[in-house]
C-alpha cells in the first residue's frame, strides 16, 4: 500500500460528491483500517471571533476575522488545529514545522497567540478500508506531497489551482465531465 499520509489528495473536477468538489485534503492517516484527512481549502461561514464568542475563548485580535475551515463531512463539530507551534504540549508532528492538536487545552493558547500560524478545521474526511485506493484507481483523486507552508499560509480560495499547477498540470486542461465518484 502506497503511503498517502502525510500528503495532499486533490479532487479531480469530475468528483461529483459536493463534500469534495475541488478540494485539497491533507491526509493524516492511511493504513489497512482506513484513511483520514482534513480538507484545507473550504472555508466555513464562521470566523475565529464567532468561535471565541460561542466557546468563551480568548482570540488574538489579528485572528478574529480569519475563517474556520470545513475539514470534512464526518463529525462536523469536532475540531482539529493545524499549527506551527512546537511548544504546545499536546501535538502530533505531521511534517517539518506542521503539527496537529485536537484538545481545547492546546487550542486556547494557539488562539491567543497572534504570531502562531494555524488553521482550524471542523470535521474530517474519512474512508473505509480500501475505499480511497479504489477512488484513486477510478481517477477521482490526484496525489502529491504535502508542504507545511501551503497548509498554513496558502489562500484557501486558490489552493486547489495552485497545488495542481505545482504538479505541472494546467487545471484548465483537466476533464470536467464524466468519471466515477
Amino acid at each position: 500500500m502506497k503511503a498517502l499520509a502525510p500528503g495532499f489528495l486533490i479532487a479531480m473536477p469530475q468528483m461529483l460528491d459536493p463534500n469534495f468538489s475541488k478540494t485539497v485534503v491533507l491526509m493524516l492517516e492511511h493504513n489497512d483500517e482506513g484513511s483520514m484527512g482534513l480538507i484545507i481549502n473550504r472555508t466555513a461561514e464562521l470566523t475565529f471571533a464567532d468561535l471565541g464568542r460561542s466557546q468563551k475563548l480568548e482570540i488574538a485580535p489579528v485572528r478574529e476575522d480569519d475563517a474556520i475551515l470545513v475539514g470534512g463531512p464526518v463529525e462536523p463539530y469536532r475540531g482539529f488545529v493545524l499549527h506551527d507551534r512546537e511548544s504546545i504540549g499536546e501535538r502530533a508532528p505531521l511534517l517539518p514545522g506542521l503539527f496537529l492538536s485536537v484538545t481545547t487545552d492546546a487550542l486556547e493558547p494557539l488562539l491567543r497567540d497572534g504570531a502562531t500560524r494555524l488553521r482550524f478545521c471542523l470535521g474530517y474526511a474519512g474512508w473505509g478500508p480500501g475505499q480511497l485506493e479504489k477512488e484513486i484507481a477510478q481517477g477521482s483523486w490526484l496525489f502529491t506531497e504535502a508542504q507545511s507552508e501551503r497548509v498554513l499560509s496558502a489562500d484557501p480560495s486558490t489552493l486547489w489551482n495552485d497545488v495542481i499547477k505545482s504538479m505541472g498540470v494546467d487545471p484548465a486542461m483537466l476533464v470536467t465531465t464524466g468519471g466515477i465518484n
